[in-house]
């Protein structure tokens, strides 16, 4: 497998730490959100707002689980990709699936925007509901688990390396 495809609650880094592992290796980089994004034609908060849930998430699990082969590719993907079983089938084999781990309160202070960010969840839901339900299933999908509260951006992307490709 000679893809990385990080998984994680939005704002715990993938995309960031996704761009500098890309450069460090090499690799190419895709974030699945702004592929989403650029199918539709609108924003990811915009998709929630104007057609619900529902279709934010069957159009982000078709759009991933459609993702055509690829080498040397490092994939950020929506903290939501978890909820979609195609979508998580394709990108398992796509490559190695890496979450990306930081606590709840972590989360919270860097996720300030939650309303046009694109984040998916149910009306009444907050930050730590969405993390009660998707951990388990960060957790049972990962491969490989790289906690992001321990390491700067650089310690994280040397440890995704370390314990990914080395």
């Amino acid at each position: 497998m000679t893809n990385i495809v990080l998984i994680g609650m939005p704002g715990c880094g993938k995309s960031t730490a996704g761009v500098l592992l890309a450069k460090t290796l090499g690799y190419s980089f895709l974030d699945t959100d702004l592929r989403l994004q650029q199918k539709a034609g609108k924003k990811l908060y915009e998709i929630i707002r104007d057609d619900g849930m529902e279709v934010f998430l069957q159009l982000e699990n078709e759009m991933v689980a459609s993702l055509e082969n690829m080498e040397k590719t490092v994939i950020a993907t929506g903290g939501s990709v978890v909820l979609g079983e195609a979508a998580m089938a394709r990108l398992q084999g796509l490559g190695k699936i890496v979450y990306l781990q930081l606590p709840v309160e972590q989360i919270e202070r860097r996720v300030s925007n939650i309303k046009t960010r694109g984040i998916a969840m149910g009306p009444g839901e907050g930050l730590r509901d969405v993390y009660a339900h998707r951990v388990p299933l960060y957790e049972q999908y990962a491969d490989v688990t790289v906690s992001a509260q321990d390491f700067s951006l650089e310690e994280t992307v040397e440890e995704i390396t370390r314990r990914v490709i080395e």
